[in-house]
Formats: structure tokens, sequence, C-alpha cells
């Protein structure tokens, strides 16, 4: 078999016809960690591509924020560690451990220390045998290869890895069913990093609708369960691959501070957008819908369970590979993203392309369901395939010859080969073969029968036994042969593959972000060292695509014009949507995305915070401000001058009173830092808050409202930002436009006067005290002058007919028909 090739690019043949897409598995993260004196050791296996992540030792405090943050991360199926750990992270696995019968947490599993000693870790690592690594290197070289890859400088990580390594074998994931002597397949080591990230929480992912899951409404997927609904990832996501996909998400799930390499990403974005460039982002997109699951066709590769289909989509996926690295060849090497696919997309690939084409024949795979190779790739194979090819004539000269010998009853044979068993002679089975003592021919050996046909051997059938013998199982034997061999030679070139997909998957979402840019002319966002926020006609990304008119707004948050922001106006003027807006458009430029506005700068951003309501947190059975106390104190824990924090109505879930206090307080409370006071955006109907000058007067506040107009009884919204102060809540005119019925609206009105001016509110709608007094005597004398010694007396009529309806008149005097209840 060949093994050498060399392809040029137009000469690759166009690739096969596209194969249907299974179901895919849903991946499961098992995670090691070690944490010892301050500093915090992960590693973790991912099913879905087969590789093991690590993350360099990194400080970590006693409350283990940064382990919370990758497990919130990586969502990880199971924990390992050692049984021997400090109190801290004990305390932390078991909060967060799964409880029986609790399959949305993690399963806790505990090691011996010993099993997590670092030269035992080391010796573990290095002695196992992984695809990657070509097999001739010899003992120093595969270390040195391997410390190249992982950084033995980190201890705690080294010890970690030696414990997932340990925990993989114990457990086989993946290979429970497979034969002992195979291992779990390693794929790849990747350094996973959790480093500029901008701090949140799930619930500002939740509120700005960043991810939003709803109930699939095909009933072939129930099994799943789950579809995105209208979320920010949602619009964003035209992906062409799945590992596009996936990055995405990965990227909304870490937006970052690394102003570097956002640009990178906005440059990419930038050059997309380029009329004269529009050809070439078809082009590439039209490359990478052929971007398949190389991660699991390596994973089989090593298990030997390579399908037809396999070998038809890594050849798709090579082929687009190739045609995507000669397009961005063309492009300018100033763009970094460009420049390394054209250098990383070695010639690696036209060696597996080649290899594949020269090797593999996909028309006869298909049809026989199995690996074939081509003619002229082996020798030994071309020959049986010639003799099985002319078998079938031979054979018909066979039968003729058989048939002279029996008997003359018998009308026709045919001599037929099947596998494992050999050369059989079939005839008919005639009518005066009843019994197996009647299949019994002289000179023949009676095998089975089947389908109304006698099977035999004969003395020519064991001679082409002994002469062609099994040619069917020897050229399956050979194929299988020689596919091991090409799944050794690709599998020593996995790292090319493994950067295929990771940088199509950069060069999807790019592409993905700058389609969604075009058709909805975002801008590119600039960024700053400076504190504070500046968009002009800022548009909210999912409400324009619901209304019909969409009203921009502007945000001049800093140093000089006010950190922070308080926004009132009635309901439903948009102060939500305007806080919202604010906190999506930060979010989009911090993954490197363009932004719906005309202009923005942001500054450093280290963390968003929100205390914004949605129905998800209302689901939870919680009181209101019982949550609203929980999101405002990570913002008051957490938030940095360089963080921003969105809150909407705080205290709306307790009495007036307490929620003004709190909300004053916990503004004050960073008014008091000065020029360390985060960036503010705060919503509230509290107008006591500035009527009576809780907060003090500061050039770090700014008073904003909704701009509204009164014409009539109709109240106009105008959706518009501007400064001042909302002193009238139009509860009314809302409560109109809500399809309150107009007396209960007046009645509110007159209450509400009422309260203002310090005066009583009388009941309208029940009987003065003195008549429901007068009813009570009246039925009180009807039970005085009842007589119970008289026999003639019918209790149960008196009661129906007397006691109750007078008891029905006292306890609901507004609705006397409730008597029908109490009967």
């Amino acid at each position: 078999m060949s093994t050498t090739a060399s392809l040029n690019t137009h000469c690759l043949p166009p690739p096969p016809v596209p194969e249907q897409e299974e179901e895919q598995e849903q991946p499961q993260i098992y995670m090691c960690v070690l944490w010892y004196v301050g500093q915090l050791g992960i590693t973790y296996y991912d099913t879905g591509d087969c590789s093991v992540y690590f993350m360099p030792d990194m400080p970590d405090n006693d409350d283990l924020k940064l382990l919370q943050k990758v497990i919130d991360e990586v969502l990880p199926r199971c924990i390992v560690t050692s049984a021997k750990q400090d109190h801290n992270i004990a305390k932390f696995l078991t909060n967060i451990g799964a409880a029986t019968g609790d399959v949305d947490k993690p399963e806790i599993v505990l090691f011996p220390n010993m099993d997590f000693g670092l030269e035992v870790s080391k010796q573990r690592i290095l002695s196992r045998q992984f695809p990657f690594i070509p097999s001739h290197m010899t003992a120093t070289e595969k270390i040195l290869y391997l410390s190249s890859i992982i950084p033995f400088e980190s201890p705690l990580m080294v010890r970690a890895l030696g414990g997932l390594l340990k925990f993989l074998d114990r457990r086989r994931i993946g290979v429970e069913l497979e034969d002992s002597t195979i291992g779990v397949p390693i794929l790849a080591f990747k350094k996973f990093v959790l480093m500029d990230i901008v701090n949140m929480d799930q619930d500002t992912y939740c509120v700005l609708q960043i991810f939003k899951s709803e109930v699939h409404p095909s009933v072939y997927k129930l099994a799943s369960g789950l579809k995105e609904g209208l979320s920010l990832y949602g619009i964003l996501n035209r992906c062409r691959c799945k590992w596009g996909e996936k990055l995405m998400r990965l990227w909304l799930m870490r937006p970052t501070r690394n102003l570097t390499q956002l640009n990178k990403r906005l440059d990419v974005i930038q050059f997309f957008l380029l009329a004269q460039n529009h050809e070439t982002v078809l082009t590439l997109q039209d490359c990478l819908k052929n971007i398949k699951n190389v991660p699991q066709i390596l994973r089989r590769m090593t298990l030997s369970h390579t399908k037809v289909s396999d070998w038809q989509a890594l050849y798709k996926t090579v082929y687009s590979a190739v045609c995507l690295r000669d397009t961005c060849r063309s492009l300018p090497s100033s763009i970094e993203l460009f420049q390394t696919i054209s250098q990383v997309f070695t010639d690696d690939l036209h060696y597996i392309a080649s290899l594949i084409s020269k090797v593999v024949d996909f028309e006869g795979s298909i049809s026989e369901n199995r690996f074939t190779v081509r003619p002229n790739v082996d020798s030994t194979i071309d020959e049986k395939k010639r003799k099985l090819m002319g078998l079938s004539d031979f054979l018909t000269e066979v039968a003729r010859k058989e048939l002279e010998t029996l008997d003359n009853r018998i009308p026709s044979c045919c001599v037929i080969y099947i596998p494992l068993i050999g050369f059989l002679l079939s005839i008919p089975r005639l009518p005066t073969m009843l019994d197996k003592s009647d299949f019994e021919i002289e000179g023949l050996d009676f095998m089975f029968l089947s389908e109304d046909k006698l099977h035999y051997r004969s003395a020519r059938t064991k001679e082409l036994d002994s002469i062609l013998g099994d040619l069917h199982c020897e050229i399956r034997d050979q194929e299988t042969l020689i596919m091991h061999q090409m799944q050794t030679k690709i599998l020593e070139k996995s790292a090319v593959l493994n950067s295929v997909i990771e940088y199509t998957a950069h060069l999807d979402v790019l592409l993905a972000l700058a389609v969604m840019a075009r058709e909805n002319s975002y801008s590119r966002p600039c960024f700053t060292h400076r504190h504070g926020i500046h968009i002009k006609d800022g548009r909210h990304p999912l409400m324009e695509l619901c209304a019909k008119t969409y009203v921009p707004n502007p945000v001049n948050s800093g140093e000089a014009n006010g950190r922070i922001k308080i926004l009132t106006g009635p309901n439903s003027s948009g102060k939500s949507v305007y806080l919202k807006m604010v906190g999506l458009i930060t979010f989009m430029a911090l993954i490197g995305s363009y932004v719906p506005a005309a202009e923005a700068e942001i500054g450093a951003v280290d963390g968003i915070y929100t205390r914004i309501h949605s129905r998800e947190s209302v689901s939870l059975g919680l009181s209101t401000f019982m949550i609203d106390l929980n999101q405002v104190a990570k913002a008051v824990n957490n938030a940095t001058e360089r963080s921003l924090v969105l809150i909407d109505e705080f205290g709306k879930g307790t009495n007036t009173v307490d929620g003004l206090s709190l909300l004053a307080a916990v503004l004050r409370h960073w008014l008091n830092q000065g020029t360390r006071c985060p960036q503010v955006f705060v919503s509230t109907n509290f107008h006591s808050l500035v009527q009576l000058k809780l907060l003090p007067d500061t050039p770090l506040v700014q008073y904003l409202t909704m701009e509204t107009h009164q014409d009539g009884d109709e109240l106009i919204f105008f959706y518009q930002l501007k400064e001042g102060v909302s002193t009238v809540s139009h509860a009314a005119n809302i409560a109109a436009l809500a399809g309150m019925p107009p007396k209960v609206i007046a009645r509110g009105m007159e209450v509400s006067e009422l309260i203002r001016n310090g005066k009583p509110i009388r009941c309208i709608d029940h009987p003065s005290k003195g008549n429901q007094v007068e009813r009570c005597k009246s039925l009180v004398e009807k039970f005085l002058c009842l007589d119970l010694d008289d026999s003639h007396v019918d209790l149960e009529k008196f009661m129906s007919q007397e006691v109750l309806p007078s008891a029905a008149s006292i306890l609901y005097p507004c609705n006397p028909r409730n008597m029908d209840y109490m009967l």
C-alpha cells in the first residue's frame, strides 16, 4: 500500500455524496480538582472531543470563587478529588455534590491521596500510550514531546492529571463494553484558560436573555426537550458547523477584558463586512458546512470502530480544510487568523486527503457497507478479487458437471459460496423428499435445508474449498489490515486535524457575527482604558427585532457624566428595556462582536451585575424581595470601579419604607467610594428617593427619565431618554392601557387621593355596622322563638329557610347569592 502522497488542491476529486448526519451523544465532563495552600489545580476529560483539558496552577482564595467559575462554565458530570483535602474544599464539594436522586449536580468521587502523588502521576502520564504521539519515538523523545504540551512545572495540575487518568482507567469512560486491553481514548491535551474573564453570574445571563431555553415543539425531540428561544445567542448563531456553535456559546460564557484579543476578532469582522469581500464570505461558509465531527472519528479510529460514513466525513473535512487554507492564503496576512490558518493547515492535510482518496473505494464501501480499497493498492487483494469476479462462470461450469452425476429426477443444481462455510452444492427439494432420511444422496454430505433448497458438500466443492479457500474472509481481513494501517498514519497526523477544528470554529463564529452585523447595521465598538460607557443611538438587539419601531437612545456614563444614573418614569415607558440595552451592548462588545449602535466606546469592564426581574426568577417560589437582596448583595460585595451594575425597581417586593431605605443605603455605599464607584444604572418608581433628597448632591449622580406626554386622558410614550425626574407615575393611564375596568381605575384614583391628603378611607361596597348589628339581632330572635320541645318543628327546614339566608346576608353582604356555597 502506498503511504506517500503529494497532492494538489485542484487535483482533489470532489467529496462524495453527503451522508446523513447521525445523532450525537451529549458530551460529558469528568473533572479532577486539587486545592492546597491557596493554589488550585484542575484537569478534565471531555467525551465530546476525547480531549484532556488542563489549567496551570492558579491562586484561589478560601472562598474558591475561581473553582466555582470553572464548574459553572464546564458543568462536570463528575468531580474527582483526594480523600485527604483541606476543610474548605471538602465543604465546598459537599455543598455542590449530588444528593440521592439529584441528577443536576456533579457526582463527587474520592480517591486515596496516594493516587495523586507527584511522581506517581508523572509516571502515569509518561507511561501511557497516546495515539497522537508518533509510534517511532523513543522514550526520551516522548518525554520531550509531552513536556512541550503539558506544563510539568505546575505540580498540582500534574497531580490532578494523574488522578484523572487513574479515574478514567478505573471507570472506563466510553469503553465499558470493550476489551480490557483497550483504554479510554485521549486524542489531545489542551490548555484551559480562565483569565481576563468578565465576571457574570447566571442571573445576568438569564435576565439579559443571552441564553434562553424553551421546550422543543417537535414531538420527535422530546428526549432533549429544549431548544434555544429568543436570545442573543439565538440571533447571533449563524454558524455553519457544530464546532462554531460550540465556540460561540463558549465566547458568550467567557466575555473577556483582553483588548488585544477583542480587537483581533473585530478586525476579522471588519474585513468580512467590506463589500468586495462578500464572495469570499460565501466561499468560506460553503467550506465550513463540510467540517464534520473529527474528534468523534478519531475516537472511533482508536477503538477500530470506523464506519464508512466516517471515512466520507473525514475526507470532506480535509478537502474543505485545504480549500479554507488556500482561500486564507489569498487574504491579507496582516489579519492574524488568516495567517494562522495558512500556516497551521499544513501539507499533512494533503497527505491525509491523498491517502484516503487513493485507498478508499467509496462506491464499493457504500454498496457493501464496509471498508473496501481501490484497485492497485494491494496486489494480493486485486488477485483475490479477480478470482472472485471470475468465480461465477467457473461455478456454473462446476454445477453443470455435478448435474451430470446426479439422479435424473433432479432438474437443476448450482454451486454457491457462503463466507465462513465455503462452497456448497444447492439442489431443489423434490416432492418425494419428506423426511431427513430422504435427503441422503450417495456421494454427497448433507449440510442443511434452507428456503426449500438442499445444500450438500461434494468432492468437487471440497476441492474448491482447498484450492480457492475463504476468499471473502481473506479479502476482508486484508482490507481490515490496510484500514488499521491507515488509521495509525492518520492518528499520527491528528495534530493538524485538531488545529482544523480549533481554527475553523474561530472562523465560523466571526463569519456569523459579520453576517449579523451586516444585516442589522451594527457598528464596531472601540475600547478605552478609561472607566465609562459611551453609546450613540444604542438599540436593544432583541427588542428591535420584535417591535415595529424602535427609538434609539444614548448612554453616557463616566467620571464627567456621573457614575450613577437614576432613571424614573411611568411603567411601560421603556426603563427596563433601556437598562437591558446598556447591558447587552456592553456584553456584545466584550465578546468581540459589532454592536447595535451608531457608535460605542466601552471602558474597562470587569463585571456585569444585574437586578432585573425575570420569569425564571419569579418561578423559583422565593419572594421578590429575597431575589432583590440576593442579586444586589452580589453587586455590593463584588463590583469594582470597572463594573457595570443594572438595578431595576429594587425593593419592589417589600413595603415602601424598607425598600426605599435599602435602595438609598446601597447607592450611598457606592457614592462613598468616590471615583471607585462602579457604573450604576438604576430604574425606580420610588419618587421619594428624589423628593426626600435621600442621596447627596454630587456630580456622581445624574437623574434621567423617559419622555412622555399627557394629551387629555391619553398618555403618549416617546421612549426617549432625557435629563430630569418624573414625579408622576401615571398609574391610572397605565392601568387603562392594560385593560383595567374604568370603575376600578376611578376607585383607585379616589383612594390614592385620600392617602395623599391623609384622610380616612371608607369602604363603599359594604353596609354600615349598624345594619349588620340589626341583622344579627334578628337572627338571634329567631333562635330564641324556636321551641325545641315542639315535635312539629322541622329543624332542617328552619336552618335552610331561616338561619342560612340570614347568615349569608351578614357574612356576604355584597353577594347574597354566596349562600348557595354555604348550602
